[in-house]
């Protein structure tokens, strides 16, 4: 595989790892503060992102890998990738690191493992490859 098709299948797993990284890297007192929906749109954002990067490391890796240990790495990859992140937001003015946070991870990102490999099987193989 050339490296331009293997940037070309990570490309959107290292784009959300930087957004990410870049939303944490936020001091607590440039946060939006949402009233009653804020610990929902915070939560839900974690799942959400988590979700979208787990996909994303599972599309990235090689279509040859079996379908269950492609999912279980990519798990195993978002949540590494929590844990780090949840300690890089420990270093950041006002942010705080919870154990919570990355369990808000892995469950986004193992239930869109769950469910988009699932249901949409045909996709499971990259187009670049």
């Amino acid at each position: 595989m050339s490296l331009t098709r293997l940037l070309l299948r990570w490309l959107p797993a290292l784009l959300l790892m930087a957004a990410i990284f870049a939303f944490s890297s936020l001091p607590a007192s440039r946060l939006p503060h949402l009233g009653a929906l804020d610990l929902l749109f915070k939560k839900g954002g974690h799942a959400l992102g988590y979700a979208m990067l787990g996909l994303a490391y599972f599309y990235a890796l090689p279509p040859r890998l079996s379908g269950g240990y492609r999912r279980a790495l990519a798990l195993l990859m978002a949540v590494l990738f929590a844990l780090s992140d949840e300690y890089h937001q420990s270093f950041v003015e006002g942010r705080g690191s919870t154990l919570v946070d990355v369990a808000i991870d892995g469950t986004g990102a193992l239930l869109a493992l769950l469910v988009g490999t699932r249901y949409f099987p045909n996709s499971s193989s990259n187009s670049v490859s």
